[in-house]
């Protein structure tokens, strides 16, 4: 198999368009395009959801006629090349078939076509928008003027609002008319925050595919399964369906956890619950000055006031902490000098933590507090309002805990403070600078401790000391909240420091060493008789022990339960079994349609069966036009399997027989006819083999053979169609079911019958 980086199948149907002396009419001529309508027309636009015959990924599909541009090379439109690269200067980096750095920009001045530039063009806008991507390949259809192209995209709605704005750029480029590329970007930006999974989610699932683990998401927000079936697990960025509830509602309970804590020795502030603002100063003064007031079950920093150290101070912070909150409850307690850590527990293990840092500005004398924070503060790379900033954007005029500390110091966002003055502006709340290489092995172990006191698989426990690199007991540290759902962008963009794979230990929490969290996937592609083959492969697993799902032709079966009926073959149906959290082995039924409409509903399988290469003059609306098309869609299923699975191939299609030197697994052929050449070979060469002699089903491994089942013991409807029979017995032996039980099954097993046999 051809690949690129390890990740991508090429088409090796047809060779990209050249030009020739025929077909180029101003072959010498530079051609001016001189109306205001640009041809480049998309007959069909398809989202290929599954493994394809493009690559393994998604890719949004487009059938492009060029119209007139296909007599129009890029050499040969003036001023394109210019205007490209200075909309998009992003391009440079665009390797192409070069292979190299500027490899694009080479195709693109010596001369290319619309289609290829429109790839490359849609690619570096998903790119802007923040969906990094760099996959993509344009091939021709034979047909004059009509290419196929197909590009990577990590969400359809941002693909196909990139194709969109992709084709408004390259009209407006080569009719030299301007463009307004910052509002298509924002647009995106706009999109990829909305449709896409946020940063903290996405580099989990980027940890798990680095492992091979096959995601799936579950809405369009942050909830993604990884792995399949019983062997999945789920997160909700930080969350996993580890943590418990019950943790969840203890943590978000601050005086509960304190008590908690404190009982298992680990220290925390003094302090209590409080209701009134009289309340609050009472237990002020009881506590000692300064103190911390903050919300009784808030989170993220909000409503919480430090070093108060006066009457007016305390009711002020005490009225913010209250409209914070969820409840009117509010704790105050005793105030601890030095930094505030935050630190990443993932099961038993800190795996990052990283340091606050206090915000100030410093005065100039003429302008005010708003101008110094948006000058001086939100500058800073690391804030913004999207998800993937890991720090906020202040607003001084608006930021209730701003405009409190701004009081606390006599003055207002529209304060204009003198030249050199210091003013704090936040004192908490800016976790961004790495220090787990800091942390004292004794600290490290309390917090540990703290979150498996509260019962959560992942927490971030915050911590305020003066060294993060000494004892608690040696310094007045303390754990003064322990969070669900942590924020991990902090670990993942510190301001300094070094960023910590905090993805990575999510994902080995979830999975053991040697856990892919895949069950055990067949995919039967063909037109003879690959619906009875699928029923007929979860029957005989499924009397194993095994749960097992079947999505084919006739209906979506579990076990023997028939639960859906007519074709389900597609996309969803696909996706039923493989979030259901109690199949242990799943089949599915596909064919070259749904390759070319869908993209099959897995990434990878154990077993892929290959039937037959009938039904090309059927797809003539793709542009498949004879068996090496048809051939080069349904290697697709051959492609996705498994390094330690098996590829069955019907022997006596000799097309399918030369898959066997595409499948990264091993090779089961199967024949009716014993005596097959290909058979005889794959035997010589200690390879399976399942065939017919002497009206009898025989296994031969090598030079090894075990007579199975004669023919006559199969029921009649299930006699009547042998080759799938073969097949059917090749991929359960593939799954190692013991020959006894396969010969069972087959007694036992009708085809007429409308659900699987008990």
């Amino acid at each position: 198999m051809l690949s690129w980086h390890g990740a991508v199948k090429f088409n090796t149907g047809k060779a990209l368009r050249l030009p020739t002396p025929l077909r180029r009419r101003w072959r010498n001529q530079e051609i001016s395009i001189m109306t205001n309508k640009i041809d480049l027309d998309f007959l069909r636009v398809t989202h290929l959801r599954g493994p394809n015959i493009w690559t393994y990924r998604p890719v949004i599909e487009v059938v492009i006629d060029l119209g007139s541009l296909e007599e129009a090379p890029s050499n040969k439109i003036p001023g394109l090349y210019e205007r490209l690269l200075e909309w998009l200067p992003g391009l440079v980096v665009h390797r192409c078939g070069v292979g190299e750095h500027g490899g694009f920009l080479e195709r693109l001045r010596d001369g290319t076509w619309a289609g290829h530039i429109l790839e490359h063009v849609v690619l570096e806008l998903q790119n802007l928008a923040g969906m990094k991507t760099g996959f993509g390949k344009t091939r021709s259809t034979g047909a004059h003027g009509i290419y196929k192209m197909a590009f990577r995209t990590r969400d359809e709605h941002v693909g196909r609002a990139a194709l969109a704005a992709g084709r408004e750029l390259l009209q407006a480029a080569i009719a030299g008319k301007p463009f307004d590329l910052p509002s298509q970007v924002a647009g995106l930006r706009e999109l990829v925050d909305t449709h896409c999974l946020g940063p903290s989610t996405a580099h989990i699932v980027e940890a798990a595919t680095e492992r091979k683990i096959p995601s799936l998401r579950l809405t369009d927000g942050n909830l993604v399964q990884l792995g399949h079936g019983a062997a999945q697990r789920r997160i909700w960025t930080a969350e996993t369906d580890r943590t418990s509830a019950i943790a969840e509602s203890i943590a978000s309970d601050k005086d509960l956890t304190k008590t908690m804590l404190s009982a298992c020795g680990i220290p925390v502030p003094a302090g209590a619950l409080v209701r009134s603002a009289d309340e609050a100063w009472a237990e002020a003064q009881d506590i000692g000055l300064p103190v911390v007031i903050k919300p009784y079950d808030g989170n993220h920093g909000r409503g919480v006031s430090l070093n108060l150290m006066n009457e007016a101070d305390v009711r002020a912070a005490y009225e913010l902490a209250s409209r914070k909150g969820e409840s009117s409850s509010v704790i105050v307690e005793r105030f601890i000098a030095g930094d505030e850590h935050r630190i990443l527990v993932v099961g038993r293990q800190v795996v990052a933590v990283a340091k606050g840092e206090a915000l100030w500005v410093t005065g100039d004398g003429v302008n005010d507090i708003i101008y110094l924070v948006d000058h001086q503060i939100n500058t800073d790379p690391r804030r913004g309002t999207g998800e993937d900033a890991p720090l906020n954007a202040l607003a001084p005029e608006k930021g209730a805990e701003i405009i409190l500390e701004l009081q606390r110091q006599g003055l207002t966002a529209w304060s204009v403070p003198p030249a050199g003055q210091k003013v704090l502006i936040q004192p908490n709340g800016n976790v961004s600078v790495d220090v787990t290489d800091r942390i004292h092995p004794s600290v490290a172990h309390a917090a540990a401790l703290a979150a498996r006191v509260v019962g959560l698989d992942i927490a971030g426990v915050d911590l305020v000391c003066e060294d993060i690199s000494k004892p608690l007991d040696q310094q007045r540290g303390a754990v003064i909240e322990v969070n669900a759902s942590p924020g991990l962008l902090a670990h993942l963009k510190p301001g300094a420091g070094e960023a910590r794979p905090v993805g990575k230990a999510i994902v080995e929490h979830l999975f053991g060493l040697e856990d892919s969290g895949r069950i055990p996937v067949v995919g039967v592609t063909g037109t003879l008789g690959a619906s009875l083959i699928a029923r007929l492969v979860g029957c005989l697993v499924n009397l194993t022990g095994k749960q097992v799902g079947v999505a084919s032709g006739q209906g979506l079966y579990l076990n023997h339960r028939k639960v859906a009926a007519g074709d389900c073959t597609h996309w969803d149906a696909g996706q039923r079994l493989l979030i259901n959290r109690t199949l242990t082995t799943a089949v599915f039924e596909s064919n070259a349609r749904r390759i070319l409409t869908e993209g099959l509903a897995y990434d990878k399988c154990q077993v892929g069966i290959v039937t037959d290469l009938e039904g090309a003059g059927e797809l003539a609306e793709f542009y498949i036009r004879d068996a090496d098309d048809l051939a080069n869609v349904v290697r697709t299923q051959i492609d996705v399997i498994l390094p330690h699975g098996s590829a069955v191939l019907n022997a006596e299609v000799e097309a399918v027989a030369d898959m066997a030197e595409l499948c990264d697994g091993r090779v089961i052929f199967y024949a009716a006819d014993a005596d097959h050449p290909r058979i005889a070979a794959h035997q010589a060469a200690g390879e399976r083999s399942v065939f017919v002699r002497d009206g009898a089903i025989v296994l031969a491994d090598g030079g090894s053979e075990r007579v199975l089942l004669a023919l006559s013991a199969l029921k009649p409807a299930t006699a009547r169609h042998p080759t799938s029979v073969l097949a059917a017995v090749a991929a359960a032996w593939a799954l190692d079911v013991e020959p006894t039980i396969l010969a069972a099954g087959l007694r036992t097993f009708d085809a007429a019958a409308k659900t699987l046999p008990h």
